[in-house]
């Protein structure tokens, strides 16, 4: 997978792509439409976030390349890169059991916080990229 040097960008799938891990460099892209909402990604060698109309979406630490992110009722997946493992928090439903695969393998339930994050681990040196899919 290659880095996402537009930094935000729009798939033919509907999905989102966001994020460049190996900048030096603190880069933004910020009022970026994708169906009716406006998306704003901070991102660098050390951190990547993405928000939705001001709302917390993901984050990781360190920065992460992220595509085809794609998020609906039941939960959000997306295809994730970096050179080192990553901590991953993403905004779902608050007080709510979901289901976590990495590499399509399930690595068992995770409930979210009153605030409705979940964290999640993701072994990526050495690795390149990985499929995470997260469920109810």
């Amino acid at each position: 997978m290659a880095v996402v040097e537009e930094l935000l960008r729009s798939e033919a799938d509907g999905t989102i792509s966001f994020g460049n891990h190996l900048l030096e460099n603190k880069a933004k892209a910020e009022d970026y439409e994708h169906c009716g909402d406006l998306y704003k990604v901070k991102t660098f060698k050390t951190m990547t976030k993405l928000e939705r109309n001001g709302l917390f979406v993901y984050e990781s630490v360190p920065g992460t390349s992220v595509l085809h992110f794609s998020e609906n009722a039941d939960g959000v997946s997306f295809e994730v890169e970096g050179d080192e493992d990553a901590q991953i928090t993403l905004e779902l439903e608050e007080d709510t059991e979901y289901e976590v695969f990495l590499a399509g393998k399930s690595i068992g339930k995770m409930k979210t916080n009153l605030g409705g994050k979940l964290n999640i681990s993701v072994e990526l040196a050495g690795v390149g990229e990985i499929n995470v899919k997260i469920t109810k």
